[in-house]
């Protein structure tokens, strides 16, 4: 016996939570429960704006029609759409037992521009000091001397930085200048660096600070290799595909000797939980990229431990069936 559930949630953000140049007010997207005789799986589909291709429209259309389709007793493929096969696969895999309970809630803290908030939650954070800090928003020397800071003022502190490809060769060289040689090896990677991979790549050579790839992975013409100075892959969930395509690029990385890293875009806290059993399972030594949960107003269904925001019950969101 199948039976399925679709809900529409909409989650309103912190004021000035912005992506691609675009504010993002509330977080949209759907939740999918699937019931098969006496097993529960739940899963998230939330394509996130300026990233994914789809919408939350045409997320409805193809999930509804997957649904009726598996509760008709379709073992189906899953859709190639993103966010809807990575939601899809996850509910199946809560009743067929794949998905372990085990999860890593640790998350490396991201610096929104504040060093001192930084300094206090590093300060609460056991074991390894780990911490993102978004770059390329500003003017490459200021972003530079706060990189620097950060090292300097906690000595075993590894930052990951994110440009999103907001650099020119010439930004990037002048970020890299204000970064004392010494304590480069403490970058654990920038993401993306350069507008294109080959600047991104010629800046790992000529400054010795270790890359990761991230909106790399989505691209056509990527071909994962362990080119020199690149240290990592950033794999976001929702935006690459069913849990089996994240384990395969996940084992590909590992393969390769690269560190993969599980990060959110921007997932309710249903979803955040589950990337926390995803990275726990697959990426077990590596803390994960999740603390995206402090934008948003409001946790749906499962609640993220110690998160004092409000958790709302499907009860109060739209069901679509």
């Amino acid at each position: 016996m199948r039976s399925a559930g679709l809900w529409r949630f909409q989650v309103p953000m912190d004021a000035g939570v912005v992506l691609r140049e675009q504010r993002l007010k509330t977080r949209d997207g759907l939740l999918v429960r699937l019931t098969r005789d006496d097993k529960e799986g739940w899963g998230e589909i939330s394509p996130l704006p300026g990233f994914s291709v789809e919408t939350v429209a045409e997320t409805t259309a193809v999930a509804l029609e997957w649904l009726a389709a598996w509760q008709a007793g379709s073992d189906a493929a899953l859709p190639e759409m993103p966010s809807v096969a990575f939601g899809l696969s996850c509910a199946l895999a809560e009743i067929s037992g794949e998905l372990p309970t085990k999860a890593d809630y640790r998350a490396a803290p991201l610096c929104t521009g504040d060093p001192d908030e930084l300094f206090a939650m590093l300060a609460a954070m056991p074991g390894e000091k780990v911490a993102k800090v978004k770059v390329g928003l500003y003017e490459a020397v200021r972003d530079g001397m706060v990189v620097n800071l950060l090292l300097e003022a906690v000595p075993d502190l590894r930052l990951r930085l994110d440009a999103n490809r907001g650099w020119t060769p010439l930004k990037a060289q002048q970020f890299a200048r204000y970064v004392n040689p010494a304590l480069r090896p403490r970058i654990a990677f920038i993401e993306e660096p350069c507008k294109t991979r080959a600047q991104s790549r010629e800046f790992a050579r000529e400054t010795g600070i270790a890359i990761a790839w991230d909106e790399s992975l989505r691209e056509a013409d990527f071909e994962f290799a362990a080119d020199a100075g690149l240290s990592a892959v950033v794999i976001k969930p929702t935006l690459t595909g069913s849990l089996a395509k994240v384990r395969e690029q996940v084992e590909t990385a590992h393969v390769l000797g690269l560190t993969a890293v599980i990060s959110s875009s921007v997932e309710s806290s249903l979803g955040l939980t589950q990337l926390a059993r995803i990275a726990a399972w697959l990426t077990p030594q590596t803390i994960p990229g999740l603390d995206t949960l402090s934008l948003m107003q409001a946790q749906l269904v499962r609640e993220w431990p110690g998160s004092t925001l409000p958790c709302w019950q499907v009860t109060s969101l739209e069901r679509v069936i």
